[in-house]
């Protein structure tokens, strides 16, 4: 049995938790937007935190909130979900709740893969792993998110049908993400024999894509829960 205190080991996926001091303004919405609008820190039902939403989506890593704030824009009748461990992300995607007066998001400051465990079986409609931290040294690999164990928490958690998009911008993070996914009987490529550097027609282009960090153009996997 998984020990609860530490639900999924020690492996630790992400970076550093905070860079430079948060801003005042975002400093008041961390202490007071984000409560009303955080998951619970145990088991939960999506649909508890919003009734009437028709789909449920999950962002693992959302950094500054803009993908995901610009998602929940555009489907008010969905609720997203949003985790992240950076404080300054946070702290940002909470000045974007604000200012668009974002109604169908909730957001978990921590670790993305708490969320996931405490998501019922098939109860999201859709998945984001965008740009997640690349740990390219060969020697930090095991820090990436995608591992064995998490792709299959995640086909846990996905609907049949579900989407699922991973994006990257170094090269063999994509052939990582690729290897593991599909290693799982519980996912295929969304679609065959496509170029996987264009762009999805409802993608959102975030500051931290335009910085250019990685050792390629970005690659856009689109896989699908069978």
């Amino acid at each position: 049995m998984t020990n609860p205190q530490q639900p999924h080991g020690p492996l630790r996926s992400f970076g550093r938790l905070k860079s430079r001091p948060v801003k005042p303004r975002q400093q008041a919405l961390l202490d007071t937007l984000l409560p009303t609008i955080a998951v619970p820190h145990e088991a939960f039902q999506p649909l508890d935190l919003m009734p009437q939403a028709k789909e449920i989506w999950l962002e693992i890593g959302f950094g500054g909130g803009e993908h995901m704030a610009a998602q929940a824009g555009r489907r008010p009748d969905v609720l997203v979900i949003g985790a992240e461990p950076f404080v300054n992300g946070v702290a940002s995607a909470v000045r974007h709740v604000e200012e668009q007066a974002l109604s169908n998001v909730r957001i978990h400051e921590g670790d993305a893969r708490d969320v996931v465990g405490w998501l019922p079986d098939a109860s999201v409609d859709r998945l984001f792993v965008m740009f997640p931290d690349p740990w390219h040294k060969a020697r930090h690999n095991k820090r990436r998110i995608i591992q064995p164990e998490f792709v299959a928490e995640l086909a846990r958690v996905l609907k049949p049908g579900a989407a699922f998009r991973f994006a990257t911008d170094w090269a063999d993070y994509a052939e990582w993400t690729i290897e593991r996914v599909l290693a799982s009987p519980a996912f295929r490529f969304a679609e065959e024999g496509i170029d996987r550097q264009a762009i999805p027609a409802d993608h959102v282009t975030t500051r931290y894509e335009e910085k250019k960090l990685g050792d390629c153009a970005p690659v856009f996997l689109d896989f699908v829960r069978a």
